[in-house]
């Protein structure tokens, strides 16, 4: 059995969420231990757990440890097998993160594979849905990996109650990723959104990233979405809002993203959104800060060299992961905080 410590790098659910899956893919036994030990709650929250038992129905797994606030985990996969997956997360517990721990393995899935979460799906510390669906998704398109999502409801913190649903394909064929430098920007887009808010909330945070956008860059269109429900008039929990906006480059896009909070006017959401995206932009490397370590567990199967505009502690974790299994697999360029390389120097064949 490997054992993986839990406390490496940044310390938090990246450890577990990539470990577990690559235990899926590999077959693999592994014992975690010191889950999350640098948190101020350390242990198993409801969105790990959650993501944990998906992963052991998708492999037919045995699990020891599977328990809110749990420092240590076991975890025994079987045969991946295709089916439907449920995750309901009863808080505001990111469904991002559960997907961050399960497209890894459900792309190794003989067949299709279909999935509904419910939970946050615009919280704190992590990728808004909207993120994980225009951003990611299109960087691992480009790797041959095809995942379809829909957003059928927000949820916020604390209340949660959103809901996701998609389909995820086998992988075949995996194609190399080469992501370095952009040359050219086409276009931003993005969505501004307000739920059981006035309207007034989406359009001004849509208003105040566009306008943030255009004294940077005056000749390139942008076209940010408003999506707001009427007050009263809705499914969803609870209030809240947020922006997700991206740069559409010749390459890959990159991405800006702002919550809302009580007190924090709307015009404040969007200038942070379009100031998060403008620094992404500065290096001119293709992939931002926050997709990153998202795609190291694809990029050790398909091979290739990405340029990220900052080098993350949870891109290095990510990384001290898969070489936990797998053996040198990546070569690092650069330093922490600052715009490096990372390219695959060993391919992964499972």
């Amino acid at each position: 059995m490997r054992i993986i410590d839990g406390s490496y790098g940044e310390g938090g659910g990246q450890v577990l969420r990539t470990a577990v899956a690559l235990s899926v893919i590999t077959g693999e036994p592994i014992k975690i231990i010191n889950i999350r030990a640098k948190r101020s709650n350390p242990g198993l929250r409801p969105q790990h757990l959650h993501g944990i038992l998906a992963l052991k129905e998708l492999s037919d797994a045995k699990v020891k440890g599977a328990k809110e606030g749990s420092t240590e985990l076991e975890f025994y996969p079987k045969s991946t097998r295709a089916r439907h997956i449920k995750v309901p997360i009863k808080t505001a517990g990111s469904i991002s993160l559960v997907l961050q721990a399960l497209l890894p393995a459900m792309v190794f899935a003989e067949e299709e594979v279909t999935f509904e979460i419910t939970g946050g799906t615009d919280v704190a510390w992590s990728p808004p849905v909207d993120y994980l669906k225009h951003i990611t998704l299109y960087a691992l398109e480009k790797l041959g990996i095809k995942v379809e999502i829909e957003i059928r409801r927000r949820g916020h913190y604390p209340r949660g109650g959103g809901f996701v649903a998609g389909k995820v394909y086998p992988w075949e064929p995996k194609r190399t990723l080469v992501a370095r430098t952009f040359d050219k920007i086409h276009s931003f887009e993005g969505i501004s959104h307000a739920v059981r808010l006035p309207s007034h909330v989406a359009i001004r945070q849509a208003k105040a990233a566009r306008e943030a956008l255009e004294r940077l860059y005056p000749s390139l269109p942008i076209k940010i979405h408003e999506e707001y429900y009427e007050q009263g008039k809705d499914s969803h929990s609870g209030p809240g809002s947020g922006i997700v906006i991206w740069a559409n480059t010749d390459v890959l896009r990159l991405g800006g993203d702002a919550l809302g909070e009580r007190g924090k006017p709307a015009e404040i959401v969007g200038r942070e959104a379009a100031k998060v995206l403008i620094e992404q932009l500065g290096p001119r490397h293709v992939v931002d800060k926050f997709l990153g370590d998202q795609l190291i567990p694809f990029l050790a199967f398909a091979g290739g060299e990405i340029w990220v505009s900052e080098i993350t502690k949870h891109l290095i974790t990510n990384v001290w992961v898969v070489e936990q299994f797998f053996g040198k697999v990546f070569e690092i360029e650069g330093e922490l905080g600052k715009p490096g390389k990372v390219r695959v120097v060993k391919r992964i064949r499972v």
